[in-house]
C-alpha cells in the first residue's frame, strides 16, 4: 500500500463535512519517541474533529480497547515498537491491542526517529511488513530533531496526521453507507 498522501496544509479542522458528524471512536497509541512531546497539540487538534470522544470512563483490557475504536492512530511509532509489530511481539497494551486489531478497521501509523535508525536497511523492511498488513503509513518527514541531526526521522506534522485521520474516518463512512 502507498502512504497516504499528506493534505494541503492549512485546511482548518473546524470545517469539517456532514460526514464527520456521527460520532467516531480512535485509540491514540503512543510510543517511546521523542515526539511523543506532541502529544498534547496532537490530541487538542483531533478533538476539534466533530463526533469524536471526549473521555472514558472505565479502564478496559485489549480487547475491549479493539472493540471500542473505529479506527487507530499509533503517532509516534518509535523504533522499538515498529520493530516488536512487524515481529508479532506483544508485550505491552499497545502491542496487544494492536496484535487483536480488527482488521477491518483502519489502523495508520507515524514513524519517528534518529535519521540513523531511519536509514538502517531493517526499518524499510519493518515498514513495508506493517503495510503489508494493510496498515497506513503516514510518513516521517525532514526536519531538525531534538537530538540536533537533520534528516528524514521526525513525526509528520500535526496537522497531516488529523487530516489524514479525517480522510479515512470520510472514506470509511462513506463506503459503509453504500
Amino acid at each position: 500500500m502507498e502512504p497516504l498522501s499528506p493534505p494541503e496544509p492549512g485546511f482548518p479542522v473546524q470545517k469539517s463535512s456532514s460526514v464527520l458528524q456521527k460520532k467516531s471512536c480512535i485509540l491514540l497509541g503512543v510510543t517511546g519517541s521523542v515526539a511523543a512531546l506532541k502529544l498534547p497539540l496532537l490530541i487538542t487538534e483531533l478533538l476539534k474533529i466533530p463526533g469524536l470522544w471526549k473521555g472514558r470512563s472505565d479502564p478496559v483490557l485489549h480487547i475491549e480497547l479493539r472493540r471500542w475504536a473505529d479506527l487507530m492512530l499509533v503517532a509516534p511509532l518509535d523504533a522499538n515498537t515498529l520493530a516488536k509489530l512487524a515481529n508479532g511481539i506483544c508485550d505491552n497494551l499497545l502491542t496487544c491491542v494492536i496484535r487483536a486489531w480488527d482488521m477491518r478497521k483502519p489502523l495508520l501509523f507515524c514513524p519517528a526517529m534518529n535519521t540513523a535508525m531511519w536509514e538502517h536497511p531493517i526499518t524499510a523492511r519493518q515498514v513495508e511488513q506493517l503495510k503489508s498488513f494493510g496498515y497506513k503509513e503516514i510518513p516521517c518527514v525532514v526536519k531538525k530533531l531534538v537530538c540536533g541531526d537533520e534528516g528524514r526521522g521526525a513525526m509528520a506534522e500535526v496537522w497531516t496526521i488529523v487530516e489524514s485521520v479525517k480522510s479515512i474516518l470520510e472514506e470509511r463512512d462513506m463506503s459503509m453507507q453504500s
